[in-house]
């Protein structure tokens, strides 16, 4: 076994979104994507006053990729133009292929709003290949009980929530060959990771403080970018906690063209993508 060594350490930054502050490693102006990765967004962990929604996002479409949150902690409820609602608890994953175009919105669950407490979770957009663009809208609602986990070296625990790891298959479709895999790592248990040849890797800490090759210490918010010269990535817990966002892909290799809440492959797709969110071919949102 060969072990990967980092092209990339991207710190967090914060943004201000609505009446969030998000902390984004992904992207920078150094790295546009970790194909096909193309943002992240860490959220909290803060705490909600009973009755404020500051996770309020109202209607908005999406188009050409996958936006998928992982909540840590709080409460989420989705709806979108196909009829689908899903309410999301700490540890559930809900996992959304907008494809041809998804009208959607976002807010604290009715229990959350009423009881408040701490709020935290990532949300991640995974692309989707050109002949994969235009598929049909799909929601998926994964429960903190579906994902099957491994008890890995000095108490770590690896949940799996795309792609597999040894024998465990995670729940999550995808159009194309990813890993996500959600990481405990206590103090001083050390974990030996295997990724597929041909992956991008790239693992996102939360927080805590990791070891990692050659020695060298990273602190949580801190994105860490493999290159493609190994078959293992070897962590090593420096707090008492850390957690761990670790994604795995075969690059997709297409031109990316962005514009909002749109993903497409050129200027074209995306004049098209806004016609027809205006043209109402999206669908309708019609809140329940």
């Amino acid at each position: 076994m060969k072990e990967r060594s980092i092209a990339n350490i991207l710190p967090a930054h914060a943004l201000r979104m609505g009446a969030l502050t998000v902390h984004q490693p992904l992207p920078t102006q150094r790295v546009e994507q970790i194909d096909p990765f193309l943002l992240l967004h860490h959220f909290g962990p803060f705490t909600v006053e009973p009755g404020y929604d500051p996770f309020d996002v109202g209607p908005h479409p999406h188009r050409g990729f996958e936006p998928v949150t992982f909540l840590y902690s709080g409460g989420i409820r989705h709806h979108d133009s196909r009829s689908n609602t899903g309410y999301l608890e700490g540890g559930d994953v809900q996992w959304m292929t907008a494809g041809m175009g998804i009208i959607h919105s976002e807010k604290s669950s009715k229990d959350f709003l009423e009881t408040g407490g701490e709020l935290e979770g990532i949300q991640l957009w995974v692309n989707l290949a050109p002949e994969h663009k235009m598929v049909q809208p799909r929601y998926q609602d994964m429960k903190e009980a579906d994902f099957p986990r491994a008890v890995l070296a000095g108490g770590a625990v690896l949940k799996v929530v795309a792609g597999s790891f040894n024998e465990l298959q995670g729940p999550a479709k995808t159009y194309s060959s990813l890993l996500a895999w959600q990481l405990e790592l206590p103090a001083d248990a050390v974990v030996s990771l295997p990724v597929p040849a041909g992956y991008n890797f790239a693992a996102y800490l939360l927080d805590g403080e990791i070891k990692a090759p050659s020695s060298f210490s990273y602190e949580g918010r801190t994105l860490l970018n493999y290159r493609q010269d190994g078959d293992t990535v070897t962590l090593t817990g420096e707090a008492p906690m850390t957690r761990v966002l670790l994604l795995g892909g075969l690059p997709l290799e297409a031109p990316v063209t962005q514009h909002g809440p749109f993903v497409m492959n050129n200027q074209t797709e995306i004049l098209e993508a806004m016609r027809d969110y205006k043209m109402g071919k999206m669908g309708v949102y019609i809140d329940d």
